[in-house]
Formats: C-alpha cells, sequence, structure tokens
C-alpha cells in the first residue's frame, strides 16, 4: 500500500506564547545567517536539542526518531516526525515546519529534500550527527559538501542575550525553592527518594505559576545521602538518610530546554570535626572561585589557581572534575558549551554575557575521616561591571552555619 510520506500539521490548533520575544528568535537566526555567509554555507542542518531549540523554540522528544532545523538565508523550518502531531509547528519560530511519517524508512531525508533546492554547502553538527546518518546524507545528496557548523553555533550560544539571562535569573530562584523543599523534607529516616520527589513537585508548580503556558517536562532532583554522595550525578535510592550522614541536594529546573542547577553540602543533624574541616575549606574554594570569574580571565587560569588551594591543603587528588560550566540550553541528556568549562584544558577567555558556575567538588574515601563529597553550586552573570565583574544569581545559603538539618524540636 502506498501511503503519504509526509504530513500536514501546520494550523493544528493556536500556538502557544512562546519563551522569548520575536526580536530575540531572529537575533539568534541573523548571527547563524552571519556565521553562515562568512563561511560559504548554504544552508544548516541542525539536529541536536541544544540548537534546534534555540534556533526555534521547539525541543523535540527523539525516541528513535530524527529531528532537524533546516536554517537557509531567508528562512527557517523544523522537521519533525508524526507521531508529535501539531506541537512541533505550534512551537516553531516563524510557525514553519514540515512533518514525515513513518511508512518509508528514508521519509526524514524526503523532508530533506523539500527544502535544500540548490544547496551546495550544507552545514552539518558535527559533535552531534552520527556515523549512520551522516552516511545516509551523504548517499541522499551526493552533490553536497558537508561542513562543520556546531563549533560555531556553540560560540554564539556562549554569550547570551539580556532575555535570556532574565530567563535563567527566574529559574535560578526556582532553584532555591527546590533546595528549601530538600531542606523541609530532610530528616532521619526519610528515604532519599522522598526528599527528592518533595523538591521536584515544588519546582515544578512553582514553574506552573511562572510560566502558564509553558511545557512542563525535565526537572528533576538528585538528593544523595552517605555513600551516594561520592559522584556528582549519582541517582536517587531508597535509601533512608542516617544521623550524622553527609548529603548532597542538587536541585534543577529545566524550563524550554534551558537547565539550572543548585547543589548543596549538608549534614543529617550533626558532623564530626573533620567533616567541618574538608566542608570549611571546599567552601573557600568557592568563595575563590567566584572571584575569578570576571571578564578577561582565562578558564584554565582559574582552573590552575584553584588546583593550587587543593594542593596547599593535601587534597588536590580527591578532587573529581572541572570547577565549572556555561549554563544555558543544556540538560542531563544533552549537550551544553563544551567551549566555555573550568577545566585546565579550556583557554576560552571569560566575556560579559556568559552564564557560568563555581562548583568545587571533593571526594574523600570511605575509608578515611571525614569522608564523602563536598560540593557546593552558584551560577553567576559575568557583566562589565568594574567593580566586581560577576553577578552571582543563585541565592541559597551554604557551609556549616547553616546546612547541618533534620534537627527536631
Amino acid at each position: 500500500m502506498e501511503r503519504e510520506r509526509l504530513q500536514n500539521y501546520v494550523g493544528n490548533g493556536d500556538r502557544p506564547t512562546p519563551t522569548f520575544s520575536d526580536a530575540e528568535m531572529q537575533r539568534r537566526l541573523d548571527a547563524i545567517r552571519k556565521v553562515m555567509a562568512e563561511r560559504g554555507i548554504d544552508a544548516a542542518l541542525f539536529s541536536s536539542y541544544h540548537n534546534i531549540n534555540y534556533y526555534s523554540d521547539f525541543l523535540f522528544c527523539q525516541f528513535g526518531r530524527r529531528y532537524g532545523l533546516l536554517v537557509d538565508h531567508t528562512i527557517s523550518t523544523s522537521i519533525s516526525a508524526g507521531i508529535d502531531g501539531g506541537q512541533p509547528w505550534r512551537r516553531t519560530f516563524g510557525g514553519r515546519n514540515v512533518t514525515y511519517t513513518d511508512w518509508q524508512k528514508d521519509n526524514y531525508f524526503h523532508a530533506i529534500r523539500q527544502l535544500t533546492a540548490g544547496v551546495k554547502r550544507l552545514g552539518i553538527e558535527y559533535d552531534h550527527i552520527t556515523i549512520d546518518t551522516l552516511n545516509l546524507l551523504k548517499s541522499e545528496f551526493p552533490q553536497m559538501e558537508f561542513v562543520d557548523i556546531a563549533a560555531p553555533a556553540m560560540r554564539l550560544r556562549m554569550i547570551k542575550s539580556a532575555e535570556e539571562i532574565a530567563h535563567i535569573e527566574k529559574m535560578t530562584r526556582i532553584a532555591d525553592i527546590g533546595g528549601a523543599a530538600c531542606v523541609e523534607a530532610t530528616q532521619v529516616g526519610v528515604p532519599e527518594h522522598e526528599v527528592a520527589l518533595h523538591s521536584t513537585a515544588t519546582m515544578v508548580r512553582e514553574i506552573a505559576k511562572v510560566w502558564p503556558a509553558g511545557e512542563l517536562l525535565d526537572t528533576w532532583t538528585w538528593f544523595q545521602s552517605g555513600i551516594n554522595t561520592d559522584g556528582a550525578h549519582n541517582p536517587v535510592t531508597s535509601r533512608r538518610i542516617e544521623r550524622g550522614d553527609i548529603l548532597s541536594l542538587n536541585c534543577f529546573p529545566m524550563v524550554a530546554g534551558y537547565y539550572v542547577a543548585l547543589e548543596r553540602t549538608l549534614f543529617a543533624e550533626t558532623a564530626t570535626d573533620e567533616h567541618i574541616r574538608l566542608w570549611e575549606f571546599n567552601c573557600k574554594v568557592h568563595d575563590r572561585g567566584k572571584e575569578l570569574l570576571v571578564p578577561g580571565n582565562r578558564c584554565s587560569d582559574i582552573a590552575k589557581e584553584l588546583n593550587a588551594m587543593y594542593a596547599e591543603a593535601g587534597l588536590l587528588q580527591y578532587r573529581s572534575f572541572g570547577y565549572g560550566h556555561s549554563f544555558g540550553v543544556l540538560c542531563h541528556y544533552y549537550g551544553r558549551e563544551a567551549g566555555l568549562e573550568l577545566r585546565e584544558d579550556c583557554d576560552t577567555v571569560l566575556e560579559p554575557g556568559m552564564v557560568i558556575s563555581m562548583e568545587p567538588m571533593i571526594t574523600i574515601p570511605n575509608h578515611l575521616p571525614g569522608a564523602g563529597g563536598y560540593r557546593e553550586h552558584d551560577i553567576l552573570v559575568i557583566t562589565d561591571d568594574n567593580n566586581k565583574g560577576n553577578r552571582n544569581i543563585t541565592g541559597f545559603p551554604y557551609g556549616p552555619e547553616h546546612l547541618i538539618v533534620g534537627k527536631r524540636g
């Protein structure tokens, strides 16, 4: 049976209030088109969550299918699977969408063909596209030359607009609310997952109030206790909190593809002297790191200075990852701006408009005094303020004076 290769969902329902203004979305497209013109790229096929969302305001659900955003020098069009109905059209800036069906395996490429007449040089995301998809593109479009668009697109995303910063700042307030919910639920005997559920529900309800036209998905909390604190990304378990446990709260509100984080070290009711000593030192590194997040400083130099602090205290061998990273369109299951990370191998120089975390972590092995993972995490906006050079948009307290929690009475 011959079935249709494309479906038309344009006009199916009313389009919701977008996340950003038309002027903001047009600014993004104008910027990438300038890059395309400079590099002789006729059109760009974005395939990643982050770039499709950034340039269209549409966040797809992959579930084994291919998605895209085709941007040429005049129009941009999202490419989506029929399973999504009209939601991609309703969310795509500019209202241009092509929907392909599952009836034939090459329908995705058939959709691309409708949008690329005359294209000789096609930009694609080298850091995202699979070998399988690349080979199929080469087979379907033998006349095209494929060039990388991922790296310059990432560079553009690293500098946030005023609208983006305002959006992110609303979210950090919600992360602080999630942190307060974690503290509220933390008691000896309570399982990790119950603390996490309370925090996540609190954040989702607040997101629904602030963005009544928004899509509510992917907000989550990791709440870790005891041995589970040794890794920053250890999942929630049903382990029950014990008196004296080291704890980590990790609150992650997600709104329109943007993610922020609040991460804090806590203790259940009491902490040993060695735990307090290590905790206070990690907070000291955290404080110094925030002072270094100013225009003109190089990511690698910041990492080296903080390394020296740990080394002097005999703790460098317990540091577990980089000191921070860019915030914007990112998530735990899709990409971020890897060119802006506080690591020894990243030489990016900080500029106003960047949004970056400071999150030093050390993990003391379980057989040593003070065992556990210590991590504090704030998000800062780099500014051109001559006095300070940054603005901390995280407001949740940290350190032993505030976060020995769960005491009754």
